[in-house]
């Protein structure tokens, strides 16, 4: 699927892609403590009871009406130690209003952005030894590994370890981590869009983002009703252009000059020309409606499929 008059991007070769690049952006909040799982599992849209020492999650954590606060990637380091990975423009934010449920639980919330260093790591510097479903975790010589969905065909990972240290790989340019971090459409929440979407605006129910069995959590019935009553009508989308957009931003579309349909949750340069994003939109303006970012008269959009199917509403 492609829309707009917008140009689309030309192909790109990236089978030989590698490497491995530090994510200054991202933040590490540690949870320790025997009630560390439970407290997490009664906080957040994934399963954390369950989740084996060889598991990852991808989790959010909303308000009480069902609004985004932060987006994690976390795994075991032992049963009683859980790392959440973050934007860490969030992480301050998020520690303070996790602490605030803690209450007689006994888990011990921290701050460990400068004690564990996150890498990210692409193409054959992914361990072969990491299973190749998204969100496995591998402990292997002192890093722990969780992999992410694919991105252009490309297998891609987290690594943390110690700080000062890296795992092994040649060095890969920030620019197209980011690229295919925003051609995954997998976006993680930041700072600019804080409780701006529930989960599935940004497509987290379809890749692996929430657990719909689980018990309650902040916002749980919005997430669930929001599902299970097929009134979905925003959606995460992949679009390119020839303009920058920025975070936050927003999209026009044809229809309706007055008001915007989408809003930009993620965006990097294209490795030849322009720009991609992320943009939460709704579903309608989506389909064959000639979109703008911006202003009704903004610089064109494309939008392009996405990389993996649309859980259908329940």
């Amino acid at each position: 699927m492609s829309t707009s008059s917008a140009p689309l991007p030309p192909p790109f070769d990236t089978s030989a892609l590698r490497g491995v690049v530090r994510l200054a952006d991202w933040g590490v909040i540690r949870a320790q403590g025997a009630d560390a799982a439970t407290f997490l599992h009664g906080q957040l849209t994934q399963d954390f009871a369950l989740m084996g020492l060889g598991e990852g999650r991808l989790a959010a954590f909303c308000n009480a009406k069902g609004r985004m606060q932060a987006s994690f990637v976390a795994f075991k380091r032992a049963h009683d130690d859980i790392l959440l990975l973050c934007s860490a423009d969030l992480l301050t934010t998020t520690l303070k209003r996790l602490g605030m449920f803690v209450l007689r639980a006994k888990v011990k919330l921290s701050d460990a952005s400068q004690e564990v260093a996150v890498f990210g790591a692409v193409g054959a510097d992914v361990p072969a030894a990491l299973p190749t479903s998204p969100w496995s975790h591998l402990a292997q010589e002192g890093w722990d590994w969780v992999r992410l969905p694919l991105a252009e065909g490309l297998p891609r990972a987290l690594a943390c370890g110690s700080s000062g240290s890296a795992p092994a790989g040649p060095e890969l340019p920030a620019a197209l981590w980011a690229w295919l971090a925003v051609r995954s459409v997998v976006p993680m929440v930041t700072a600019p869009v804080y409780e701006a979407f529930v989960p599935q605006m940004l497509n987290y129910e379809s890749v692996g983002g929430v657990n719909f069995k689980k018990g309650c959590y902040p916002g749980q019935e919005v997430v669930a009703r929001s599902q299970y009553r097929g009134i979905l009508k925003r959606r995460a989308y992949l679009v390119h252009g020839a303009h920058a957009p920025t975070v936050g931003q927003e999209v026009f579309h044809a229809a309706d000059a007055e008001q915007a349909c989408g809003t930009v949750v993620s965006a990097a340069a294209h490795p030849m020309v322009g720009w991609d994003a992320v943009v939460s939109m709704q579903t309608s303006a989506a389909d064959g409606q000639a979109l703008t970012l911006g202003a009704a008269d903004g610089p064109a959009l494309a939008v392009l499929d996405l990389p993996y199917p649309l859980l259908a509403d329940v």
